[in-house]
């Protein structure tokens, strides 16, 4: 990928929002277990970040996927998690099925507002019993007359409990059941709608100033043109919404692990002991050294495979390996800096903690690392009868 002065520019302002809208709060967003996302978000709404790639004439800026690649980098820039998880939710999780399939009434009235901040949005596909088996959601959507009633539960939804609108994956066809592929669509669901409700805002390890929250459905009734594209379709949209979020969240990731060598580095550098600062241990250099080595070899891949998409590729395979290597390169990189950082290290007091639990999430949302490993697999044409 080639960056221009455009790029730069949208970099510092991003750098800049990062540093004096996000960063300075955090430790107050952690301790609250929720960040006011209506408030941010139209910050970023403000500056373009929402809708990058989405079409001008719904709010978006019409730009290519290397302004994504940008705003990833700079979101990994900040000190937890969870921000850029539930920023990245709005942008490229929730939204694509309905920017790419969504009627043109859909897209005023939901993406629209989304892409300006002035409402917040989340994906629902994961339930109780079926997590990386997408197949297996058991939620269900029964037509009646020029309405779905919707009933089922929804787990794990970032923004969940501030979101305005729900894009659910939910079973449209009555002969579609738990195991199937076919059958399910994406629908909008307004969450003031009578029947949907929070169960409840689930204690987290690590994302903490993410709010990630249980779902009820309970014979709610949203408008059969509610349904995003093609009925029955749900599945496949859903495959390739995908493939945005491991994409960006790969992204986000590598740029984490970048800073958090940096920061490593640094405290090396000003921690003594022997007599000397820590960083004059070779071990500790060449530590630090393979593992910079490690997040520029995976950075590499990332810029191929995003620019892959921008050539119009189908980038299943790189979002898939993308996905695999930076969850288990961010965990390595995670373990390393706490044991650099020797007691301080396992103190809640410093940086280190949170970016241990919070870096632990990336090899299991949004597909585990086996589910990868899957994929991967049957591009290969293994595991074939």
């Amino acid at each position: 990928m080639k960056f221009t002065e455009e790029h730069d520019s949208f970099r510092s302002t991003v750098r800049r929002l990062v540093d004096e809208e996000i960063n300075p709060y955090v430790d107050e967003w952690e301790a609250a277990g929720i960040f006011p996302a209506h408030e941010l978000f139209a910050k970023l709404g403000a500056v373009g970040a929402l809708g990058l790639e989405y079409d001008e004439e719904y709010g978006g800026s019409g730009a290519d996927h290397s302004f994504t690649f940008v705003l990833a980098e700079e979101l990994g820039r900040c000190n937890a998690a969870g921000i850029p998880m539930a920023i990245a939710v709005q942008t490229s999780m929730a939204t694509p099925a309905l920017a790419r399939y969504g009627s043109d009434d859909l897209k005023r009235r939901w993406l629209e507002p989304t892409l300006k901040g002035e409402m917040v949005c989340s994906i629902a596909v994961s339930e109780p019993d079926a997590g990386s088996d997408v197949a297996g959601i058991s939620t269900h959507a029964v037509l009646d007359g020029d309405q779905y009633i919707i009933n089922g539960r929804k787990m794990w939804i970032t923004n969940g409990t501030q979101a305005d609108w729900i894009c659910l994956l939910a079973r449209t066809d009555p002969m579609s059941k738990p195991g199937d592929y076919h059958g399910m669509s994406l629908i909008v669901v307004p969450t003031d709608t009578p029947g949907f409700s929070v169960s409840r805002k689930i204690d987290k390890m690590g994302n903490r100033s993410s709010d990630t929250a249980e779902l009820v459905f309970d014979d709610v009734r949203v408008p059969a043109s509610n349904v995003i594209g093609e009925p029955g379709k749900g599945f496949q949209q859903q495959m390739a919404q995908f493939q945005d979020e491991r994409l960006v969240g790969a992204y986000i990731a590598v740029s984490g692990a970048r800073r958090a060598l940096d920061r490593t580095k640094h405290y090396l550098q000003e921690r003594a002991a022997f007599g000397k600062p820590l960083l004059a241990n070779q071990a500790l250099q060449y530590r630090l050294a393979e593992l910079y080595a490690d997040v520029d070899t995976v950075d590499g891949f990332l810029r191929y495979a995003a620019q892959r998409y921008l050539d119009g590729y189908d980038v299943t395979r790189e979002a898939s390996v993308a996905k695999l290597k930076v969850g288990r390169l961010v965990r390595e990189v995670a373990d390393a800096c706490v044991q650099f950082h020797g007691g301080m290290g396992y103190a809640e007091e410093m940086w280190v903690a949170r970016y241990f639990r919070d870096a632990r999430l990336v090899s299991i949302g949004g597909g585990a690392d086996e589910v990868m490993l899957r994929i991967i697999t049957m591009l290969e044409g293994m595991g074939k009868k």
